[in-house]
């Protein structure tokens, strides 16, 4: 998948490393705060080690430089990082759209001082549906969870009424 010079594709093990760079520079831009709680090596571990072997992983690259990276599975967007100079330009929903494809729901945590990244999932049709004091997570951070559900097609009266469930369902 191209646009306007940009490139996506699917990332095997040789991208790795370079996914775990997008992660660092992306996590310590918008969380300062937490910044060093992994080194380099450990980050390179984790993506080679973990997410690789139990997610799907798709890459956005301008020319052959990764300036995103989203990891997914069954319904849970487990990471999803652009470089800071990548926000802004649609990057970050294009693969948004992949992991979305062929799903009729998506769910993902994120911190609830990351205010970026909830906008993000705001503007994109998620909705927080749970939060935490942080106490479940490694950076003991108080986070919350967002839900997407593929919007199915309705008649104009059901979606009126469906809309009014929402309403009252949304914290005030």
């Amino acid at each position: 998948m191209t646009s306007s010079g940009l490139s996506i594709r699917r990332l095997a093990l040789a991208d790795m490393d370079a996914a775990a760079r997008v992660h660092r520079a992306a996590f310590d831009d918008a969380l300062p705060w937490l910044a060093g709680l992994h080194t380099p090596d450990e980050d390179r571990w984790f993506y080679r080690e973990r997410i690789l072997a139990t997610c799907t992983l798709w890459g956005a690259f301008d020319g052959e430089a990764m300036r995103g990276v989203i990891a997914f599975h069954d319904d849970w967007i487990e990471q999803l990082y652009l470089l800071p100079a990548a926000q802004g330009r649609g990057i970050g929903g294009a693969l948004l759209d992949i992991a979305k494809q062929g799903r009729d729901r998506l769910q993902l945590w994120t911190f609830q001082r990351n205010a970026r990244a909830r906008r993000f999932y705001d503007a994109h049709g998620f909705v927080p549906v749970e939060q935490t004091d942080g106490s479940r997570n490694e950076e003991k951070e108080p986070d919350v969870r967002y839900l997407w559900i593929r919007a199915a097609r309705r008649s104009p009266a059901m979606s009126s009424a469906a809309s009014s469930r929402r309403l009252m369902l949304m914290p005030g």
